[in-house]
């Protein structure tokens, strides 16, 4: 409820907006005002990049080689007989010497429980979890009951599908060893990105989001955990109670909430984990559908602690008000064209040459972002940056834009469900060794 009310609040202030700007006020400034301010935030990352890489060139960081804390690595499994077994032999070769392998069988109806019985039989390293078919139902009711065996004085979260380097935990270590920060995420990088179409393009669309995280942490905003690949300390975990079991995106909510607390959150681009895409239309939007409601419901909820919190600083709090309206947007824009399209053809006065300006201005800006990602971290030629930026960009807006929509308004029209939409693993056609 509390949920609901704050959205219609926000949704009739901004109907609010718009009646009296384009009663009163030319459309216009709203659209340079958009756009400057878009142009303006992305111009500040960029400049923070450019210093942070200069001045790490000059003066590379001290290494504080003696954090060295043993490491509970939790990996949640449901069904997932597939690919379980790869997973945990893969982590297992991990050479960071101190750390443990939790797996939890969260109530399967397949023989992953078996295997992963197998596998703790055979290896010391690995320990196991069996949930009962009574259990609280969610991926963060699993990780709080992993907390309870778990050792480590730092906890790392891993997909059922997950693959890393050798190396990946003793370089990604050092980053978690500041005393503010509390959480570290990896790269995601899509393992089966020339499986199909989607696959291609949920490739781009994560490189994009490294290239926006990677942007927050050189500001110092408002990095975000992505639920495979993050490194927080158990400290920090203690600080919010563990993981709220009553969210859908297990990641985002923690990482608001470790915000809140005034607890830095830093981005590896350089220390990557690899993940399965989704190969199915129906699987990516059961899947994209669970992240952006998940987003969405912790804004509303933590919305007042955001405003209010004393521990969180100024820059990650503006960052985290900035990243708000990427879900406002698709609202705006869609309000502004029905409002203009409705006075175009009642003969009012009315500026929809503008509101399709701001639209098409909207598009080459996340198009422009597209390219400047994809050259710089696939290395992709200019020509092979656009086309592959054009293409991501329809399919960002065909997925995204009516997403964001649905779920505004089952928010405000349905009650809350706790609705995981399981991503199917084990379709991949590539395992790690055949990305090298």
């Amino acid at each position: 409820m509390k949920e609901r009310i704050a959205l219609l609040i926000i949704i009739s202030f901004l109907i609010a907006f718009l009646v009296i700007f384009q009663n009163y006020f030319n459309t216009m400034w709203a659209i340079i005002f958009l756009i400057g301010f878009m142009f303006l935030y992305t111009f500040y990352m960029y400049i923070a990049m450019k210093y942070r890489k200069r001045k790490l060139k000059k003066c590379p960081p001290i290494v504080d080689y003696t954090y060295h804390p043993f490491v509970s690595i939790l990996i949640p499994c449901h069904n997932e007989h597939e690919v379980i077994k790869e997973t945990a032999l893969n982590i297992l070769n991990l050479d960071y010497k101190d750390f443990e392998i939790i797996l939890i069988d969260d109530r399967s109806t397949d023989d992953t429980a078996k295997i992963i019985h197998e596998l703790s039989e055979k290896y010391d390293k690995i320990k196991t979890l069996i949930r009962l078919e009574s259990a609280t139902p969610g991926k963060s009711a699993v990780l709080n009951d992993a907390m309870k065996i778990a050792k480590g004085e730092a906890i790392l979260v891993f997909d059922a599908d997950a693959k890393v380097e050798k190396d990946f935990l003793s370089n990604m270590i050092a980053a978690l060893a500041p005393a503010d920060v509390g959480a570290v995420q990896a790269q995601k990088v899509i393992i089966n990105a020339k499986q199909n179409f989607l696959t291609k393009c949920q490739c781009n669309e994560y490189i994009l989001d490294t290239h926006l995280q990677a942007g927050r942490d050189a500001v110092r905003g408002a990095v975000e955990l992505r639920g495979n690949g993050e490194l927080i300390k158990r400290l920090a975990l203690n600080s919010i109670n563990g993981w709220n079991e009553d969210t859908i995106t297990d990641d985002l909510d923690m990482s608001t909430r470790l915000h809140v607390k005034g607890w830095d959150i830093r981005f590896c681009p350089e220390i990557k984990v690899y993940e399965e895409g989704v190969i199915t239309f129906s699987a990516l939007i059961r899947q994209r559908r669970r992240w952006v409601e998940g987003s969405i419901r912790r804004y509303l909820e933590y919305a007042k602690d955001v405003f209010t919190s004393k521990d969180m600083s100024l820059r990650v709090g503006f960052d985290l008000i900035a990243y708000i309206t990427e879900f406002l947007l698709p609202l705006w824009l869609i309000a502004e064209i029905i409002i203009q399209a409705f006075h175009f053809v009642k003969g009012y006065q009315n500026s929809i040459l503008s509101s399709i300006i701001v639209v098409v201005a909207t598009g080459i800006f996340f198009t422009c972002g597209f390219i400047y990602s994809l050259k710089k971290y696939s290395h992709y030629s200019f020509w092979r940056s656009c086309y592959e930026s054009i293409v991501t960009s329809i399919y960002f807006i065909t997925i995204w834009f009516p997403i964001a929509m649905f779920i505004i308004f089952k928010i405000i029209f349905t009650k809350k469900t706790m609705d995981w939409g399981k991503t199917q693993h084990g379709v991949a056609t590539v395992s790690i060794k055949g990305i090298k």
